[in-house]
């Protein structure tokens, strides 16, 4: 179903499906011989949100790879999974050694940072997202005895809305820097919105503060016909995502350029640089094809 501007979404339905499905694919990187992440709260989260295709795929009934269909490769979807929560989990260690205190995770979906990582103490950490999304996962985790690792703030907003104000109603603290995530989010908000994000996230931000995001250079259309072979081939076992129909296709500033025009300093590494400083090597096929141009941006204010 093509997104609207008021639309809204559970974990099973629509943009919040895909954060199960990312969420699957943790589940399963942790799972693998030497893994590079550990997120043991994925596999059941994932499991209480109830989709039968990712239910299967954590009991090991569906093939995470099938001879001679490249478009059907859930094991491509977990390596870069694997390689992009590795990114961003640093980018949150790194910003906690550098003295930053306050986190704020965008559109935080089944993200468990903030009961897994080892948060310093006196560590401030709010997620954001949809109500539904909170208060399922606090509910979910609350029910299995999960207790955050720093002080958990969850913001129950629309990115679409006025979020910076209901990030001070829940004691944001915008005089102290703030360590920022904005992952595997930019494709799903139209590109108005996108540079209204950067634009908040600015003046919200204290000198000091970090900011972690990624984007496709050639924008969401870019791999919007390889997603929609694979979700066909998705469909054919039963799954029905179509990531392309809920991405925002437009034409869009590229994200490092609107950031440093906002006065960032940047650095960039693209996807294979990521799987190459952890000791990975990125698939060279078609149906990874499009992944290999996204770019993983890390910046400073």
């Amino acid at each position: 179903m093509a997104r609207t501007d008021n639309d809204t979404w559970d974990l099973a339905s629509s943009v919040g499906a895909t954060a199960t499905m990312v969420a699957g694919a943790r589940a399963m990187a942790t799972r693998a011989p030497d893994p590079l992440i550990n997120d043991p709260y994925a596999d059941p989260l994932v499991r209480a949100v109830g989709i039968d295709f990712f239910t299967k795929m954590l009991d090991g009934e569906i093939p995470l790879t099938e001879s001679g269909d490249s478009d059907f490769a859930p094991q491509r979807i977990i390596d870069v999974m694997a390689v992009r929560t590795k990114f961003f989990d640093d980018f949150f260690l790194d910003s906690a050694a550098a003295g930053i205190r306050q986190a704020v995770i965008l559109a935080s979906g089944l993200d468990s940072r903030a009961y897994r990582l080892p948060w310093p103490s006196g560590t401030v950490v709010f997620e954001i997202d949809q109500q539904a999304v909170i208060d399922f996962k606090t509910q979910t985790l609350s029910a299995l005895g999960v207790e955050p690792a720093a002080e958990h703030r969850p913001v129950a907003v629309d990115l679409r809305d006025d979020w910076p104000k209901a990030l001070l109603d829940n004691d944001f603290d915008r005089s102290q820097p703030t360590a920022w995530s904005a992952e595997g989010l930019l494709a799903y908000l139209p590109p108005d919105a996108q540079d209204r994000l950067f634009d908040n996230i600015t003046s919200l931000s204290a000198a000091g503060s970090r900011l972690a995001t990624e984007y496709h250079p050639g924008g969401p259309s870019q791999i919007a016909e390889r997603q929609a072979e694979m979700a066909r081939r998705f469909r054919e076992r039963g799954l029905e995502l179509d990531l392309s129909t809920l991405m925002y296709h437009d034409e869009r500033t590229p994200a490092t350029d609107y950031l440093a025009g906002l006065g960032w300093k940047l650095s960039t590494m693209t996807r294979p640089d990521v799987f190459a400083k952890y000791g990975r090597q990125m698939p060279h096929d078609e149906a990874t094809a499009p992944m290999r141009q996204s770019v993983a941006v890390a910046a400073i204010r």
